[in-house]
């Protein structure tokens, strides 16, 4: 079979051109990179202030109500009190800081809610696994 010039004369030319040279073996790449981390990574660039708290609506609500507003100084301790929480592996804590107390949602770095002093008096703090005072 004469081929047409410039193009192939039979289909395994076109297999051998195409396909076999474009294979690559995966499991031959190997990483050492996690799966956690890559996703960290991605979330970071996502999301840059990943590290900052987050308030909640309700917690917004909480604080606005009861004309609760924090300091740089106290946003800091309250940040380093979650921290804390995180590095012991508590997933809903309660953080007292001051005259108030927070629960926090720790891997999402979320204040569910703030309570101040006067009310704290008569509550019941449930659903936490851990405390810390800041």
């Amino acid at each position: 079979m004469n081929g047409i010039s410039g193009q192939f004369t039979s289909i395994e030319q076109i297999q051998d051109q195409y396909l076999n040279n474009k294979r690559v073996n995966y499991s031959d790449q190997s990483s050492d990179i996690s799966f956690a981390k890559v996703l960290q990574e991605k979330q970071q660039k996502i999301s840059p202030n990943a590290d900052f708290l987050k308030f909640s609506k309700h917690a917004a609500m909480r604080l606005a109500d009861r004309d609760i507003s924090l300091s740089k100084e106290q946003s800091e301790r309250l940040e380093a009190g979650v921290k804390k929480a995180s590095e012991k592996g508590i997933q809903e804590s309660l953080v007292v800081m001051d005259s108030l107390a927070f629960i926090v949602n720790v891997p999402n770095r979320t204040v569910v809610t703030a309570i101040d002093q006067a009310e704290s008096e008569n509550n019941i703090f449930t659903n936490i696994d851990g405390a810390v005072i800041v």
